[in-house]
Protein backbone atom coordinates (compact mmCIF):
# COMPACT_ATOMS: atom_id res chain seq x y z
CA UNK A 1 0.00 0.00 0.00
CA UNK A 2 2.97 2.53 1.01
CA UNK A 3 4.08 1.75 -3.13
CA UNK A 4 0.98 2.14 -4.42
CA UNK A 5 0.38 5.50 -2.25
CA UNK A 6 3.68 7.01 -3.40
CA UNK A 7 3.31 6.16 -7.08
CA UNK A 8 -0.45 7.68 -6.83
CA UNK A 9 1.26 10.25 -5.17
CA UNK A 10 4.10 10.82 -7.86
CA UNK A 11 1.18 11.12 -10.65
CA UNK A 12 -0.58 13.46 -8.99
CA UNK A 13 2.62 15.96 -8.76
CA UNK A 14 3.05 14.79 -12.50
CA UNK A 15 -0.25 16.02 -13.80
CA UNK A 16 -0.26 18.86 -11.79
CA UNK A 17 2.98 20.27 -12.68
CA UNK A 18 2.29 19.24 -16.19
CA UNK A 19 -1.48 20.65 -16.58
CA UNK A 20 -0.01 24.00 -14.91
CA UNK A 21 2.87 24.07 -17.32
CA UNK A 22 0.65 23.65 -20.52
CA UNK A 23 -1.64 26.96 -18.98
CA UNK A 24 1.48 28.74 -18.61
CA UNK A 25 3.21 28.09 -21.88
CA UNK A 26 0.06 28.77 -23.69
CA UNK A 27 -0.86 32.28 -22.14
CA UNK A 28 2.12 33.76 -20.94
CA UNK A 29 2.96 35.34 -23.94
CA UNK A 30 -0.53 37.04 -23.71
CA UNK A 31 -0.35 38.90 -20.28
CA UNK A 32 0.76 42.65 -19.99
CA UNK A 33 2.34 42.98 -16.44
CA UNK A 34 2.03 46.97 -17.20
CA UNK A 35 -1.12 48.52 -17.49
CA UNK A 36 0.13 51.18 -19.26
CA UNK A 37 1.44 49.04 -22.41
CA UNK A 38 -1.48 46.87 -22.64
CA UNK A 39 -3.17 47.05 -26.69
CA UNK A 40 -6.37 48.65 -27.09
CA UNK A 41 -9.77 46.91 -27.31
CA UNK A 42 -12.69 47.02 -27.89
CA UNK A 43 -13.83 45.62 -24.68
CA UNK A 44 -12.39 45.35 -20.86
CA UNK A 45 -13.75 42.59 -19.52
CA UNK A 46 -13.69 43.20 -15.46
CA UNK A 47 -13.95 39.43 -13.42
CA UNK A 48 -16.32 39.76 -10.28
CA UNK A 49 -15.28 39.15 -7.01
CA UNK A 50 -16.19 39.09 -3.43
CA UNK A 51 -15.79 43.23 -2.54
CA UNK A 52 -15.39 42.39 1.33
CA UNK A 53 -13.41 40.02 3.34
CA UNK A 54 -14.48 38.08 5.84
CA UNK A 55 -12.81 39.68 8.56
CA UNK A 56 -13.91 43.06 7.69
CA UNK A 57 -12.75 45.70 5.48
CA UNK A 58 -12.10 45.92 1.68
CA UNK A 59 -10.77 43.17 -1.30
CA UNK A 60 -7.52 44.48 -2.15
CA UNK A 61 -8.33 42.37 -5.48
CA UNK A 62 -11.43 43.87 -5.79
CA UNK A 63 -10.05 47.36 -5.49
CA UNK A 64 -7.36 46.53 -7.87
CA UNK A 65 -9.44 45.40 -10.62
CA UNK A 66 -11.86 48.41 -10.10
CA UNK A 67 -8.80 50.98 -10.42
CA UNK A 68 -7.18 49.33 -13.71
CA UNK A 69 -10.48 48.91 -15.51
CA UNK A 70 -10.98 53.01 -14.77
CA UNK A 71 -7.64 53.69 -15.79
CA UNK A 72 -7.82 51.39 -19.16
CA UNK A 73 -10.86 53.36 -20.06
CA UNK A 74 -9.94 56.85 -19.58
CA UNK A 75 -6.73 56.19 -21.19
CA UNK A 76 -8.69 54.85 -24.10
CA UNK A 77 -7.33 51.07 -24.04
CA UNK A 78 -10.74 49.97 -24.16
CA UNK A 79 -13.89 51.48 -25.46
CA UNK A 80 -16.36 49.89 -22.92
CA UNK A 81 -16.57 47.52 -20.02
CA UNK A 82 -18.45 44.62 -19.38
CA UNK A 83 -19.23 43.95 -15.83
CA UNK A 84 -19.50 40.36 -14.61
CA UNK A 85 -19.94 38.71 -11.41
CA UNK A 86 -22.05 36.46 -9.20
CA UNK A 87 -25.93 37.36 -8.21
CA UNK A 88 -27.21 34.58 -7.02
CA UNK A 89 -29.17 35.72 -4.34
CA UNK A 90 -30.91 39.23 -3.86
CA UNK A 91 -28.46 40.48 -1.14
CA UNK A 92 -25.53 39.47 -3.56
CA UNK A 93 -24.91 41.74 -6.62
CA UNK A 94 -20.97 41.84 -7.54
CA UNK A 95 -21.97 43.55 -10.59
CA UNK A 96 -23.95 46.52 -9.36
CA UNK A 97 -21.54 47.04 -6.86
CA UNK A 98 -18.88 47.33 -9.02
CA UNK A 99 -21.02 49.27 -11.20
CA UNK A 100 -21.25 51.72 -8.43
CA UNK A 101 -17.76 51.83 -7.66
CA UNK A 102 -17.16 52.37 -11.29
CA UNK A 103 -19.72 55.42 -11.50
CA UNK A 104 -17.45 56.98 -8.23
CA UNK A 105 -14.51 56.65 -10.86
CA UNK A 106 -16.39 59.00 -13.21
CA UNK A 107 -17.09 56.22 -15.94
CA UNK A 108 -20.28 56.88 -17.29
CA UNK A 109 -23.47 54.44 -17.46
CA UNK A 110 -22.92 54.15 -21.45
CA UNK A 111 -19.28 52.95 -21.03
CA UNK A 112 -20.48 49.43 -19.06
CA UNK A 113 -22.94 46.93 -19.57
CA UNK A 114 -23.48 44.26 -16.41
CA UNK A 115 -23.51 40.90 -16.89
CA UNK A 116 -25.23 39.26 -13.92
CA UNK A 117 -24.46 35.58 -14.36
CA UNK A 118 -20.94 35.29 -14.24
CA UNK A 119 -20.88 32.86 -11.44
CA UNK A 120 -17.29 31.75 -12.23
CA UNK A 121 -14.51 32.39 -14.48
CA UNK A 122 -15.66 29.92 -17.69
CA UNK A 123 -19.33 31.64 -17.23
CA UNK A 124 -18.17 34.76 -17.43
CA UNK A 125 -15.84 34.43 -20.83
CA UNK A 126 -18.66 31.64 -22.36
CA UNK A 127 -21.27 34.30 -21.68
CA UNK A 128 -19.27 37.05 -22.99
CA UNK A 129 -18.65 35.56 -26.48
CA UNK A 130 -22.48 33.56 -26.85
CA UNK A 131 -24.58 36.30 -25.03
CA UNK A 132 -22.70 39.52 -25.54
CA UNK A 133 -21.53 39.21 -28.56
CA UNK A 134 -17.48 39.39 -27.85
CA UNK A 135 -14.50 38.25 -30.34
CA UNK A 136 -11.57 40.51 -29.06
CA UNK A 137 -11.15 41.39 -25.23
CA UNK A 138 -8.89 42.28 -22.95
CA UNK A 139 -9.19 40.73 -19.34
CA UNK A 140 -8.91 42.51 -16.42
CA UNK A 141 -7.98 41.11 -13.61
CA UNK A 142 -4.85 40.34 -11.29
CA UNK A 143 -1.97 38.21 -12.45
CA UNK A 144 -2.34 34.80 -10.90
CA UNK A 145 -5.93 34.37 -12.13
CA UNK A 146 -5.06 35.32 -16.35
CA UNK A 147 -3.08 32.72 -17.20
CA UNK A 148 -6.23 30.39 -16.34
CA UNK A 149 -8.95 33.10 -17.54
CA UNK A 150 -6.60 33.41 -20.89
CA UNK A 151 -6.27 29.68 -21.51
CA UNK A 152 -10.24 29.36 -21.23
CA UNK A 153 -10.17 32.42 -23.43
CA UNK A 154 -8.59 30.30 -26.12
CA UNK A 155 -10.41 26.97 -25.63
CA UNK A 156 -13.72 29.23 -26.20
CA UNK A 157 -11.54 31.20 -29.51
CA UNK A 158 -11.42 34.77 -27.97
CA UNK A 159 -8.95 37.06 -29.20
CA UNK A 160 -8.07 37.57 -25.73
CA UNK A 161 -4.92 39.94 -23.99
CA UNK A 162 -4.80 39.72 -19.73
CA UNK A 163 -4.45 43.44 -18.49
CA UNK A 164 -2.73 42.72 -14.50
CA UNK A 165 -3.68 44.86 -11.90
CA UNK A 166 -0.81 46.43 -10.09
CA UNK A 167 0.88 43.91 -8.27
CA UNK A 168 1.05 42.49 -4.57
CA UNK A 169 3.94 40.59 -3.83
CA UNK A 170 3.58 36.96 -4.39
CA UNK A 171 3.71 36.36 -0.62
CA UNK A 172 0.77 38.50 -0.06
CA UNK A 173 -0.87 36.57 -2.50
CA UNK A 174 0.69 32.82 -1.60
CA UNK A 175 -2.59 31.59 -1.07
CA UNK A 176 -4.17 32.58 -4.42
CA UNK A 177 -1.60 31.25 -6.12
CA UNK A 178 -1.35 27.90 -4.25
CA UNK A 179 -5.52 27.45 -5.22
CA UNK A 180 -4.92 28.59 -8.69
CA UNK A 181 -2.14 25.75 -8.86
CA UNK A 182 -5.49 23.05 -8.29
CA UNK A 183 -7.92 25.04 -10.47
CA UNK A 184 -5.92 24.54 -13.48
CA UNK A 185 -5.67 21.61 -13.09
CA UNK A 186 -9.32 21.48 -12.93
CA UNK A 187 -10.02 23.65 -15.77
CA UNK A 188 -8.40 21.46 -17.54
CA UNK A 189 -10.71 18.78 -16.95
CA UNK A 190 -13.87 20.85 -17.49
CA UNK A 191 -12.76 21.24 -20.37
CA UNK A 192 -11.10 18.58 -22.16
CA UNK A 193 -12.84 15.83 -19.82
CA UNK A 194 -16.33 17.16 -19.17
CA UNK A 195 -17.10 18.90 -21.86
CA UNK A 196 -18.61 22.19 -19.46
CA UNK A 197 -21.02 24.13 -20.56
CA UNK A 198 -22.27 27.60 -18.43
CA UNK A 199 -24.59 27.49 -15.93
CA UNK A 200 -27.32 30.15 -17.98
CA UNK A 201 -26.85 31.60 -21.00
CA UNK A 202 -30.04 33.84 -22.11
CA UNK A 203 -30.49 36.69 -25.11
CA UNK A 204 -27.92 37.84 -27.22
CA UNK A 205 -27.33 41.53 -26.39
CA UNK A 206 -24.95 43.62 -28.01
CA UNK A 207 -22.32 45.64 -26.81
CA UNK A 208 -22.26 49.49 -27.08
CA UNK A 209 -18.78 49.84 -28.68
CA UNK A 210 -17.08 52.79 -30.15
CA UNK A 211 -17.57 51.08 -33.59
CA UNK A 212 -21.61 51.04 -33.08
CA UNK A 213 -23.05 53.66 -31.03
CA UNK A 214 -20.29 55.98 -29.79
CA UNK A 215 -21.16 57.71 -26.26
CA UNK A 216 -24.45 56.17 -26.56
CA UNK A 217 -26.59 53.23 -25.15
CA UNK A 218 -27.93 51.06 -27.50
CA UNK A 219 -31.94 50.89 -26.81
CA UNK A 220 -33.33 47.53 -25.77
CA UNK A 221 -34.92 46.88 -29.11
CA UNK A 222 -31.59 46.68 -30.71
CA UNK A 223 -29.89 44.88 -28.39
CA UNK A 224 -32.06 42.12 -27.75
CA UNK A 225 -33.70 39.98 -30.75
CA UNK A 226 -37.54 40.18 -31.06
CA UNK A 227 -39.59 37.78 -32.24
CA UNK A 228 -40.92 38.50 -35.57
CA UNK A 229 -44.21 39.92 -35.15
CA UNK A 230 -43.27 42.13 -31.88
CA UNK A 231 -40.41 43.19 -34.62
CA UNK A 232 -43.18 43.59 -37.55
CA UNK A 233 -45.20 45.47 -35.35
CA UNK A 234 -42.50 47.56 -34.18
CA UNK A 235 -41.33 48.35 -37.86
CA UNK A 236 -45.00 49.11 -38.52
CA UNK A 237 -45.54 51.70 -35.59
CA UNK A 238 -42.29 53.31 -37.23
CA UNK A 239 -43.55 53.78 -40.27
CA UNK A 240 -46.86 54.96 -38.84
CA UNK A 241 -45.24 57.44 -36.79
CA UNK A 242 -43.16 58.28 -40.67
CA UNK A 243 -39.66 57.13 -38.01
CA UNK A 244 -36.11 56.75 -39.73
CA UNK A 245 -35.22 53.00 -40.45
CA UNK A 246 -33.20 51.60 -38.45
CA UNK A 247 -29.77 52.74 -39.80
CA UNK A 248 -31.15 56.46 -38.98
CA UNK A 249 -32.31 55.96 -35.18
CA UNK A 250 -28.83 57.80 -34.28
CA UNK A 251 -30.96 60.71 -34.81
CA UNK A 252 -33.65 59.90 -33.51
CA UNK A 253 -34.94 60.97 -29.84
CA UNK A 254 -35.57 58.67 -27.35
CA UNK A 255 -39.14 59.88 -26.95
CA UNK A 256 -39.57 57.81 -30.66
CA UNK A 257 -40.31 54.49 -28.47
Amino acid sequence: MAIVGAMALVLIVIVTVSANYWVWRKTHASITLDSRQCVHEPVGLVFGTSYGLRGGGENPWYRARLDLAASLWKSGQVDHLLISGDNHTRYYNEPVRMWRDLRREQIPDAAMTLDYAGFSTFDTLARSRDVFGVSRVTLISQRWHLPRALFIAQYLGLEAKGCATRGRSVFDDRWMWAREVLARVQVIADLYLFNRHPYFLGPSIVLPTAAEAPGNIIPVYRRVPMPMPVEQALSDLRTHLDVPQRQDLKSVPWRVL
